[in-house]
């Protein structure tokens, strides 16, 4: 067993306020540890605090803000030093193709790959701290199963949680030497506040609770890609793994006419 969650763990957790992030809060508040909560709506923090005020910090912010973190970069270590960082918050919305507009990648690839990547210039700091001072320290990026397949009207989901992937294993290597682990954690559709919107069919849904025991499963046992439901994930890489060609007509088979739906999250 890993010694990530082995004891109590000072932890910052963004994307706190709904979804995975407030189910990981929950559970990990159950089992002691110490939290730092993040998101960019104060009265849902304070909410979740209540569930366990001595251990549980909000921390509001945005995290596609530079200026916005730096106002809360010192609340990570209110608890002692930073063990680890969960960054989890994210955005989807979909492409009306029909109706074309550059701005909905761009919205993708702010919130979850520039938010990310920003979070970490207060957290890494953090973590480096706690590693010399011989702790254990961990960056957990969430990141999706989605980029695996090109499914139509995902074209700024996708590439935004590819983009995203690809920067936290680079960033793994990169970290490798300092002892710091980097773990990409890959859901299937979660039964979230985001996913509720959508308006099709989500095939193995699982819920926010699921998917936040499934985490921290994958944690304590010193996993560094957790990848879940198995059934939708391994079907997933196994049609990326199909030639091209095959793989660009069940796509187009799939694809619908535009539509003007979109899915966000804070």
């Amino acid at each position: 067993m890993s010694p990530r969650l082995s004891s109590k763990t000072n932890i910052w957790i963004t994307g706190a306020s709904s979804g995975i992030g407030e189910a990981l809060t929950r559970a990990l508040a159950r089992g002691g540890h110490r939290l730092v909560v993040t998101g960019r709506r104060q009265d849902a923090l304070e909410a979740l605090q209540q569930h366990a005020p001595e251990l549980i910090t909000p921390a509001p912010a945005d995290t596609t803000s530079r200026e916005s973190l730096q106002a809360i970069a010192d609340r990570l270590e209110s608890h002692g030093p930073l063990n680890m960082a969960v960054l989890n918050a994210g955005t989807c919305e979909y492409l009306d193709v029909g109706q074309y507009d550059s701005d909905v990648i761009e919205a993708n690839l702010v919130t979850n790959v520039l938010g990310t990547a920003r979070s970490l210039d207060i957290a890494l700091p953090a973590l480096r701290r706690a590693r010399s001072q011989g702790q254990p320290a961990t960056v957990v990026i969430v990141s999706s199963s989605a980029w695996w397949f090109p499914f139509g009207r995902a074209e700024g989901y996708g590439a935004s949680k590819a983009a995203l992937s690809y920067f936290a294993h680079s960033l793994r290597a990169d970290l490798a030497a300092e002892g710091i682990d980097v773990v990409v954690v890959s859901p299937g559709f979660v039964k979230t506040p985001l996913t509720d919107r959508n308006d099709f069919p989500m095939p193995f849904l699982v819920t926010a609770e699921d998917a936040a025991e499934r985490i921290l499963s994958g944690l304590a046992k010193g996993h560094n890609d957790i990848a879940f439901p198995k059934r939708f994930t391994w079907l997933l890489r196994a049609l990326g793994a199909l030639p091209q060609a095959l793989i660009d007509r069940m796509a187009a088979s799939m694809a619908r006419k535009s539509t003007d739906t979109q899915e966000k999250q804070e």
